[in-house]
């Protein structure tokens, strides 16, 4: 419903001769909005209002680069959608789309991993606002020997992991590292 009442004032603006070009990043809510940094393996979807060829989904690269028609490569990781977004509308700009308009989205964040005391260990689809309890959930529970009140957590990029406090609300980020220890009788 966003795009579509995004792309109807767009093209109002147009039909208006008021039109000069813009950018609009749009995200998933929550977690994108406190300052999301993109990384290898999210996926986006890049769209240019008016030019089908130049639009389509795009996943971020092991290089931390997305790759486009005309353009070529634009930095993503560690960048928010509105700084890729604003780059890309730039560099079309730059003689080969008149006032575009570019709107990326996320459509699939980078997993997670969880490993340790759970039934399932592995990688796992991220899902905004997720917890480590609904993280452990996804992996099948904990198994009989888990410690249920603390994880070690590593943050994608991080050099070690945190000994954290299990609570209902603790939450993950995409790329995270969630392990589960063992407890001791």
């Amino acid at each position: 419903m966003v795009r579509k009442t995004v792309a109807f004032v767009g093209l109002l603006a147009v039909a208006m001769g008021g039109f000069s070009g813009s950018v609009v990043a749009q995200t998933a809510p929550a977690a994108t909005q406190g300052g999301y940094a993109l990384g290898p393996g999210d996926k986006l979807q890049i769209n240019v209002y008016g030019e089908e060829e130049l639009s389509g989904e795009q996943q971020v690269g092991p290089d931390g680069t997305v790759t486009l028609p005309l353009i070529g490569r634009v930095k993503a990781s560690g960048r928010a959608v509105s700084d890729v977004s604003e780059e890309i509308r730039a560099k079309l700009a730059e003689g080969f789309v008149h006032n575009p308009s570019v709107t990326v989205t996320i459509q699939t964040y980078r997993p997670f991993y969880i490993l340790g005391e759970v039934n399932t260990p592995g990688q796992y689809e991220y899902a905004q606002g997720m917890t480590v309890l609904s993280a452990v959930a996804r992996a099948g529970g904990f198994t009989y020997r888990a410690k249920k009140s603390e994880v070690f957590v590593k943050h994608e990029g991080g050099s070690a992991e945190e000994r954290v406090k299990l609570t209902g609300d603790l939450p993950i980020r995409p790329g995270d590292t969630i392990r589960v220890g063992e407890r001791y009788f």
